[in-house]
């Protein structure tokens, strides 16, 4: 709704008074003002720039689950190879979309081995994974009004992985 305001001149609520709608139209072509366009950012870029606040939520949520803490891990031993995922997550994103996605993720396989040297059950990545994906979400949507909608479907929509 953010984003939607961010870039709206007016907004009228139902049942619109036309006098209301014709003033309007008068001031603005009397009065015209310059067109502020926000700065916009690709997903890329606002996950990037965010990755380290995401990681902070994502291990809030983490340590929220008993499923999870069950296996006793020090914050550095939970997080330690979230900034290569996300990094690599950024990348994909970065991608000409007219290429294939290529490999499978070296840093999500990597991953999924050392939970599991860890004492992870697949169950227990699949969770966290969700949590992750949460909190990806989350910071996409603080930052919603910088995203570029113009790009979003190209951003996330192809097959990358």
């Amino acid at each position: 709704m953010s984003a939607i305001l961010s870039q709206a001149d007016e907004i009228f609520t139902k049942p619109v008074r036309i006098g209301q709608l014709k003033e309007l139209i008068r001031e603005r072509l009397t009065n015209p003002q310059p067109i502020k366009q926000p700065k916009t950012e690709s997903i890329a870029s606002i996950l990037e720039r965010e990755s380290e606040t995401t990681i902070r939520n994502w291990l809030v949520a983490v340590e929220q689950d008993e499923e999870l803490t069950c296996v006793p891990l020090s914050p550095t031993e939970r997080t330690g190879h979230l900034p290569k995922l996300v990094r690599d997550l950024v990348v994909r994103l970065q991608l000409d979309s007219g290429f294939p996605a290529g490999p499978v993720s070296m840093a999500a396989r990597e991953h999924g081995q050392l939970r599991l040297q860890q004492g992870y059950t697949p169950a227990m990545v699949v969770e966290e994974s969700r949590i992750l994906q949460v909190s990806i979400f989350s910071t996409l949507q603080r930052n919603l009004a910088g995203v570029n909608f113009s790009r979003l479907l190209l951003d996330v929509g192809d097959d990358r992985g």
